[in-house]
């Protein structure tokens, strides 16, 4: 038998085997009743014995029938073991992967990875997108993404394969001669005295912020908000509200006072998350992306 027709007719003869009918077997392989028939009576002339009984209401397995089937069914999954090699070949010379990033941030070993993966695979069209976490989250979910970068309040979303970038406190700052710049150690209750300016909900801190106030039952005062750390520093240094960020983003900032909020252990995490079962070309790109973060921290949440 040639090595496809034979795949084919194997693949018949399971599907008869598990339907026990040859009408749902077809239905299942998609060809007709007798396109199913011809092909096992052809395998059966081959094999110099009768596979399948015929003589009652279902189709069942002769004895010879039987000894085949568990080595029909290994052939099979050899053969799409082999298919799945050539497509992971293939998928390294084209392909397409799609990569998303929280909204606001410059994230220079993402950016890296980025780069070193379009060099080194030309064929493979690349796209980059900004977007809330929550929603990257469910994109990844959903397949609509290979894989994000995102800020959490949870080092593992459900559905997704998750690897924790870095972690860190939350943290307010303030102008000189503000209420709160005196450095004595800050409480939430002191901050949401205050209006105060945050990330926009979907974001790690964002959520990390208002968990802690549903906790407490206090109001979150978020009175402005803005995707851009940067931006939200500057809102603070002209007298707007209190800026709420993670430490990292608030560490050397010579206008602002910036001091951690003692009572807020949660962490707000940045995270690479990606689908399960990615690709080959989509592994290329999450080595290099952890590569990158090992070499060099992000700069920001």
């Amino acid at each position: 038998m040639s090595s496809i027709r034979g795949i084919r007719q194997l693949e018949y003869f399971v599907a008869v085997a598990d339907e026990a009918s040859f009408t749902r077997a077809a239905g299942r392989v998609h060809i007709s009743q007798s396109g199913v028939s011809a092909q096992i009576r052809r395998l059966e002339h081959e094999l110099g014995a009768e596979l399948i009984d015929r003589s009652g209401r279902s189709a069942t397995l002769t004895t010879a029938g039987t000894a085949a089937l568990e080595h029909a069914r290994s052939a099979l999954a050899s053969a799409d073991a082999v298919r799945a090699a050539v497509d992971d070949v293939n998928g390294l010379l084209r392909g397409r992967v799609m990569l998303g990033m929280v909204t606001g941030c410059t994230i220079r070993p993402l950016f890296d990875a980025v780069s070193a993966f379009r060099l080194a695979h030309p064929g493979i069209e690349l796209g980059l997108v900004e977007d809330a976490s929550d929603r990257l989250i469910e994109r990844v979910r959903t397949g609509d993404l290979d894989a994000a970068l995102i800020g959490t309040a949870s080092s593992a979303p459900p559905g997704v394969e998750c690897a924790t970038i870095v972690r860190e406190r939350l943290a307010a700052a303030v102008p000189a001669g503000h209420e709160l710049s005196g450095g004595q150690g800050l409480t939430l209750a002191d901050v949401v005295r205050n209006p105060v300016i945050c990330m926009p909900r979907g974001t790690g801190i964002r959520t990390v912020l208002e968990h802690a106030c549903a906790a407490r039952e206090i109001a979150s005062h978020v009175v402005l908000e803005a995707s851009a750390p940067a931006a939200i520093v500057d809102l603070a240094v002209r007298g707007l509200g209190v800026a709420v960020l993670s430490e990292s983003m608030l560490a050397g900032t010579d206008s602002l006072i910036a001091q951690r909020i003692d009572d807020v252990e949660a962490e707000a995490v940045l995270a690479l998350i990606w689908r399960r079962a990615p690709g080959a070309a989509q592994r290329q790109l999450l080595d290099r992306c952890r590569a990158a973060f090992t070499r060099q921290r992000p700069p920001q949440l």
